[in-house]
Formats: structure tokens, sequence, C-alpha cells
């Protein structure tokens, strides 16, 4: 940073002896010669230089910089004082300053190869990585022996992923300066983003030989070890670069990744809490943290952290998915407001979690809040509501309520009723309600969004169907006249009836109060209408089940959804079956780069999205029975913009004729809905390639049972399958005390009407059991890989420790036994074809 320079205001000798103690590193007796010196030489600028340059090598940068501007001052057109405070001002985070200085260095001194390499600095961290290159090519080409502008350049071009180029870079530096350990260190870096990691740990070693106390060779060597899944070694070396640089939140981070991964769990915890300290405003610190909370079943704590981390990274991604999965299954029980805005921003982001998932969680955490609890506590008095306006002003202030109404089912008896007696006292309110208020509208706007999701399910009274229909008449009649209805009035039928049953609907104009409501109850059905006419079809169905089975989701397509929850980024199918932890049979799958997915009884789209998003390079066939759930699935393909599935109308049981094969076939929830299950199975089996992997979901005899004696119920009473029936027997459980009802009220299904038909009146079902299951499973020549259960796998294996227990499925039969409510939802598992695969059936 410093050269002999001659003056006249100072004697050269002087200046010259002091420059002589700089390079001797003498720093703190030239600082006291230079400082006495200045008040006698103010206007010297090489001793404001000298003093510029030691503040900044003791980390004075302030003062530095107060020095170098003092330089440039009295000497306007020195190119090196000009370089001096870019260096300083790179270091200070003000990179445009820097640029402009270092930029005026060049123009006075064009072949000036330091302020091209400080110039070059300022673009790497400016992340302008391809101007970064150029400026220390320069620097180079002015100076060839310029080993530290090499050993930048490397590390540049490894920032843009031009990890050979780095690499060459590194050899000229080395070459030119063999004792070099960063650039050994730096090499190192590169080759192990080629993954060529025991190169990289050897060129860490020779860092570590040059300079034994580099903490961040140290470091990298640990990351690396960490990488080949040497844990031991990775934690050891974390260690040693702690005992030089206690310090450091990174490396702190990192070896808790290490001990969860070791299953150390507490000393994880210890190691993020020690980061975190370090470093408070890293929010992938605290992101991790909740990872290894989660592990321990300290959701709450796990949630406080990922709140923690999305108020200081509010658009981290991974955060905010690792929140969703906690949250399903927590129950708060003290209110926090800061989480609710948390939660309304992931129902916002609409990809990172599905609502239905985390609805229990939140309306625990919205039954923690006093206004809430008031109104609650209200209704279950059975007092009739006076003045809706009263409680809607209370449930005003609790946006996230409102949101979730409008993107799922609310599965809450309590809020059930909560909404129904809101929505038939406001109809009986309409003409004191005339004037309607913002906050009537957001709340009519979400009640109709909700019961629209639901299906309507909310049962009503015959003056409520009377009094709907004189405001049908009332709005025919306003229409008719050429005016338009109110949105009050327009809200209250959504609330009653989809609007595009009405034969009026298209006559509205479309204001911002009733724009939501008219997109999902009008356009995006009309959307779907107009889709069902494009739809290849392999086979006309002509199997007597499964045509019953079509009509069902012909007329309410299973089931209605908003958002959904999705993978972050697709991986390959090693990375897949890896992270699900499946024990493969045949490794070979794992070499298919552009799997062919098939999946078998797609409904609405939730499960062939899902899986398209999952398995990089993908292509998706999903086929459905019904023309009404491919509509609705392909709509919301379309709006989520994802292009690799294609949509087909097909019977299981007509997929020889596709004549194809597919590396992946998923199917859930669908072949206990055939006539014959077995043959369906068989179908999937024979359209799967040898090595090929296989996901099924299917009802369990066990955890079904309550399930099972309500259908026995339905039989016995004769129910007719209509919606106003089925509204009626909901309303007859919903007041039981009996066990099996009560059970069957906390299903999700229970709470629109689709589901609900799904779970109590389907017009096919059969049930497995594990044991019936292995037999299939060795029948078709398949081989069980594992569950895929988030819950219940790590529960499972809490009890059955042996490496090879969760691939046991006589294991899986005892476990539930003693949990015979644990497959509640499906046995969901994988399973791999046999190269050599007898069928017998």
């Amino acid at each position: 940073m410093l050269e002999k320079i001659n003056h006249k205001s100072a004697p050269e000798e002087v200046v010259n002896a002091l420059l002589t103690l700089y390079h001797q590193g003498k720093f703190d007796d030239v600082l006291s010669r230079s400082s006495q010196l200045i008040k006698e030489y103010p206007h010297t600028f090489v001793l404001h230089n000298i003093i510029g340059a030691i503040s900044f090598e003791k980390g004075h940068k302030e003062i530095a910089i107060e020095h170098f501007r003092k330089v440039i001052k009295l000497h306007p057109h020195h190119p090196h004082a000009y370089n001096n405070l870019g260096a300083v001002l790179i270091n200070l985070g003000k990179y445009q300053e820097a640029k402009s200085n270092l930029k005026k260095a060049i123009e006075l001194q064009p072949d000036y190869a330091e302020a091209y390499n400080n110039l070059g600095n300022v673009y790497k961290e400016m992340e302008e990585y391809n101007e970064a290159i150029q400026v220390y090519e320069k620097a180079i080409e002015l100076n060839p022996q310029y080993y530290e502008a090499y050993n930048n350049l490397g590390a540049v071009l490894g920032k843009n992923e031009q990890y050979d180029e780095a690499i060459e870079a590194y050899n000229k530096t080395i070459s030119l300066k063999p004792d070099f350990a960063e650039a050994y260190n730096n090499m190192g870096i590169a080759l192990k983003e080629q993954g060529k990691l025991e190169e990289a740990i050897e060129a860490f070693n020779k860092a570590l030989s040059l300079k034994p106390d580099y903490a961040e060779a140290y470091y990298n060597i640990g990351v690396a070890f960490q990488d080949q899944g040497k844990l031991d070694e990775a934690i050891n070396s974390y260690k040693k670069a702690l005992s030089i640089k206690s310090e450091d939140a990174e490396i702190y981070y990192n070896m808790g990744i290490a001990l969860k991964e070791q299953g150390r769990i507490e000393e994880a915890i210890k190691a993020y809490i020690k980061a975190i300290s370090l470093k408070p405003d890293d929010a992938e610190i605290y992101n991790n943290m909740g990872i290894v909370l989660e592990e321990l079943d300290k959701l709450e704590e796990a949630i406080e952290v990922y709140n923690k981390a999305l108020l200081l990274k509010p658009d981290y991604a991974e955060a905010y998915n690792n929140l969703g999965i906690a949250l399903t299954g927590t129950i708060f029980k003290k209110p926090n407001r800061g989480l609710q805005k948390t939660i309304v921003s992931l129902l916002n982001k609409k990809l990172y979690v599905r609502p239905k998932d985390i609805a229990v969680a939140t309306i625990s955490l919205l039954k923690t809040e006093p206004s809430l609890q008031k109104q609650l506590k209200i209704i279950s008095s059975n007092e009739v509501i006076q003045n809706p306006m009263d409680i809607i002003s209370d449930l005003d202030e609790l946006s996230l309520l409102q949101k979730l109404m409008s993107v799922c089912p609310l599965p809450d008896l309590e809020l059930e009723t909560l909404l129904k007696k809101l929505r038939t006292s406001i109809l009986e309110n309409i003409s004191s309600l005339k004037e309607a208020s913002p906050e009537l509208l957001r709340f009519l706007s979400a009640l109709a969004l909700q019961c629209f999701t639901n299906e309507y399910i909310y049962s009503q009274s015959k003056d409520e169907e009377y009094a709907v229909s004189v405001l049908d008449s009332r709005i025919k009649e306003i229409l008719s006249n050429n005016e338009q209805p109110s949105p009050l009035e327009i809200l209250i039928l959504a609330s009653y009836k989809a609007l595009h049953k009405y034969d009026w609907c298209q006559s509205l104009v479309v204001t911002n109060q009733i724009q939501e409501v008219f997109t999902r109850q009008v356009e995006e059905p009309n959307q779907e209408e107009k889709l069902k006419l494009n739809f290849p079809i392999l086979e006309e169905i002509s199997n007597k089940v499964s045509s019953k089975v079509r009509q069902q989701y012909e007329e309410r397509p299973f089931p209605r959804w908003v958002n959904l929850g999705l993978n972050l980024e697709s991986a390959p199918i090693r990375k897949v079956t890896e992270e699900l932890q499946l024990k493969l049979h045949y490794e070979k799958i794992n070499a298919v780069k552009n799997p062919n997915v098939l999946i078998a009884g797609c409904g609405t789209g939730q499960h062939a999205i899902t899986t398209a998003a999952r398995f990089k390079s993908s292509k998706v066939l999903a086929i459905d029975l019904s023309l009404s759930s491919l509509a609705y699935a392909k709509r919301k393909t379309e709006e989520l913009a994802i292009d690799n599935i294609k949509y087909m109308q097909a019977d299981i049981l007509d997929l020889s004729k596709l004549n194809k094969q597919f590396d992946i076939i998923e199917s859930a929830g669908v072949l206990h809905h055939m006539d014959n299950p077995m043959k369906g199975w068989k179908a999937l089996t024979d359209c799967l390639k040898p090595g090929g992997l296989m996901k099924v979901g299917l009802y369990s005899e066990l955890a079904r049972q309550h399930i099972v004696k309500t259908k026995e119920e339905i039989s016995q009473l004769g129910i007719e399958l209509s919606d106003t029936k089925m509204r009626s027997f909901r309303e007859t459980m919903m007041r039981s005390d009996e066990d099996h009802h009560k059970l069957t009220v906390k299903s999700l299904d229970f709470y629109s009407l689709s589901t609900l038909k799904d779970l109590l009146f389907h017009v096919q079902e059969h049930r497995f059991t594990i044991p019936l299951i292995k037999d299939h499973l060795n029948n078709l020549g398949l081989k069980f890989c594992g569950f895929e259960t988030n819950k219940i796998v790590p529960h499972f294996k809490r009890f059955n420790k042996h490496k090879e227990d969760p691939y046991d499925l006589d294991k899986w039969q005892a476990y539930e036994e003693a949990n015979p409510i644990a497959f509640t939802a499906m046995y969901q598992f994988w399973c791999q074809k046999d190269f050599v695969a007898i069928t017998t059936l």
C-alpha cells in the first residue's frame, strides 16, 4: 500500500526511515513518530498516507479513511491515495464509493495493476463476476508475476462455477508463490465443488502444512469430510478450527449439522445456540436449529425459531417449508400474534404447505385469542345472534382466520357452528345491513370462499332456503332493470350456493369487493368446463364399478383445493429415495436421469403436481376416470406453470393399451375403490419397468374400523346418496356421543362434501392388512422398500431401533396392532419391481 515518495515539506531521510520501519512491521513505532511529525508538517501528504496505512492494518478503518482523504485533498492527482482509500472502503462494504475511487486511480495511472486487482475485489463482492474476471485479468496482464491477482481470479472463477479455470489460476498462483497457503485452500474449495473430495482434502492438508494455524483450512477440510459422510473426522476438524478461531459462527453452525447427522441432537442444539450468540441475525442457523428441535418433538420451540428465521429473512423458502411441517399436528395453548402474521405469509406464498395440513394447528392458535373465545362461548349457549356486526368486528382483527377460511375447509365444529349462525343472521338481517362496512364485506368474501371450498356442507333451515330464493329473485329483478345488486347481496348468496349455478352470474359487474369470489366461483369453473373437451381418452370406461366411481367424481371432483405444498426444488431419483430412506433392492433406478412417471388416479391434481415438482427432469402422465377431476387438475397445473405433466382419461384396467412402461408409478387411494384391486395392481405392475419404483396407498382394515361401523349404519338406515341426506346424517354424527362417530368427526375429510362422500358414502371400498399386502407384494414380484409417512416412521423407529426394522413388514404388523389408528389416512408405501417377476393371482 506504501511506496517511497519524495516530498519537500518533510525531510526525505525521515520519511524514508519511517518507510523502512513500516516494512519491518514496526507499526507502533512508525505511528508514534508519524503522529509527532504531522504536527510539525500538517500538509505533508505522505505522512497522512503512512498513518492511514497503519490505521487500516490495525483495524481503525474510519481513521484510515480520514487520512487517505487528506492525502487526496493535498495531492488530488496521486493514484495511490485513491487506491488506498478504495481498499478501505471495500473492507467497509461501501462498494460504489470504492469503485469510483479505484477507477479514478486507474484513470490517473492506467498501468496500475494493484488498482485493477482491488477493483476486481469490488466486483466480486457485488457478485458481478464477469466484470471481476476482466479486471483481474487486466491486473495480471500488467503484472504477470502478480500472484495475488491470480488467486483472486481463481476465487471469482469458482464463484462463477468455472472450476477448471479456477484450478488453473490457483496452479499459476502456486507456481509464482509455492508457500501461499491461501491458494491451496482455495484450490481445495474448487475441487470440493467438483466432487473431487480426496483431492480437495489433499489441497487443504497442504495449506495446513504451510500454515498450521489456518482455521479456515481446518473448517474446509471438515466440510469435505462431512460431504464424504466421515462425520467423526469432520467434527474433529471443526474443533481444531475452533481452537484457533473460537468465535466463528459458521464453524459452530456446520458442526451442529454434523452432530445432527450423527444423532447427537442435544450437542447439535448447543452448537446452534453458540452460533446464534455469535451471529444472531443469521436466519439459516435458526432454520437448522428448528429442524433439530423437531426431531426432539419440541414442535412449539421449533416453530418459534422458524418464526425468528422468517422475521430475519421474510422470503426464506426453506424456513416456510419447515414451519409448515412443524405446524402439522401442533396444538397451541397460548396466543402469539406475531406467529399469526407469519402463518398468513406462509399461506400467501401458496406453494410451501397444504393449508389443510396446518388447519388444526392454526385453529388452535386462533382459539387462544380472547375475542374468539368470547364469541365461541356465546355460540355455545345457543343464543340467537341479534347483531352479527358485533361478532364480525371482533373477528376482523383475526386476519389469519379469514385467510384460512378462504383457502381450505375449517375442521372445527365450534367454528363451523359460529360461521353457520353468522351466515343465518346476516341473511335474516340483510335489510338492516344495506350500508355494508368493509369489515362485513371482507368477512362475507371469506365466508363465501369457505362455503364454496367445503362444497356447502353447512346445513340450512327451511327458512334460510326460502330467504335465499327470495334474494335470488330480487337479484334477477335488479339485473333485469339494468341495475346491479350490492356486493353484500351477491356475497350472501355466494355463501349458500356457487355463483356459477345462478343463470344471471354472467350479468354481474365484477367489483373489487366480489372479485376473488367471482374468480373462484365463476371464472375457474367455467375454465374447467372448457378444459373437459380437450383430454385424450385411452378407452371408453366399460367396467361397471369403474363407471360408478367415475360418476361419483364427475359430480364432485375430489378434493377441491386452493394452495399446495411443493418440494423447494426437484431432485434426481437417488436424492428422493435417500430423503425417504427407502431400501432399494436394485440401484440401477438411481441412474435414470429423465424418469417417466405414471400417476394412476390423479384426482384434482395435487398428487400429479407434487410428483412432477419432486422428480428432476421427469415426464409425468396422469390418468383419472373423471373428466371433471382432470379439468380441475389441468387448470391448477396451468395456474402453477407446471409443464411436465400430460393428462388423460383412462381406467387402470386398460393401461395395457398404452404399450408403455414407466420408471415410477404412483397410485394412492385408488386401488381400494376398484372392483378387484388386485387386477388393478397387476395392471400397474405390468406397466412398471423391471427395477422400477411404485408408490401405493391403501386403506387399513384395522385403522378404519370406526368408518366401517359408520358405513354399516348408513346401509342399515337406507340413507340415500344425496347432498341433503349426507348433510343430515352428518348433523346426527356431530351431536352423537358414540365413540366411532367422535373418531370420524376428527377426520379432516368430515369437513367438505366431496371428502365426506369419499369417506362414508363411496360406491366401492376395500381394505387391507399388512400381512395381506405382504402376500400381494410377493405374488406381484414386488419388493417392499419402506413406508412414506412423515409422522409414523419416526415414531416406529423409537421402538424398532435395528437398521433393517423399517423394511420388515412383520415388525410393522406388530406396530399397527399396538397403534391401531396409526394408518387412519392410508398405508402409503414404496416397492420395487423384481427383474425376474413371476406373478400369480
